[in-house]
């Protein structure tokens, strides 16, 4: 294995060909698969309406959601993307996301003054 290390290339390259963080890093098949998981089911719940609806349906389910994601708040705010849980459904799962990412456990502070000038383009 040290060889092959050594003689892997740092650039990237495709999944099967060596690279140094193919044969140093050890990621898991079901790593992409728990953070895609969302993604997936929402485009084969789609594929499927399709095949028995339509294009119609899928079309506008999409732009709804699409719509949900656009309206936000003030730069500084997190959004809790309650209309995008509604229209997928998970408004009443409760994940990791809803206990772990509350407001007063935020890391990072904001100053909302600042934030709201660079979105405004408004720069002294």
């Amino acid at each position: 294995m040290f060889h092959n290390v050594m003689s892997a290339s740092g650039r990237a390259v495709l999944p099967t060909e060596l690279n140094c963080f193919s044969e140093l890093a050890h990621t898991h098949r079901l790593s992409d698969s728990q953070l895609f998981y969302e993604d997936y089911k929402f485009h084969t719940n789609m594929q499927m309406m399709r095949n028995r609806d339509g294009l119609g349906p899928p079309l506008k389910r999409g732009m709804e959601r699409f719509a949900a994601r656009q309206t936000g708040r003030l730069p500084f705010l997190r959004s809790s993307n309650l209309m995008e849980n509604v229209l997928t459904g998970r408004l009443e799962d409760i994940s990791f996301e809803d206990v772990l990412s509350q407001p007063q456990h935020d890391e990072h502070l904001h100053r909302p003054h600042i934030i709201v000038e660079r979105a405004m383009g408004i720069s002294l």
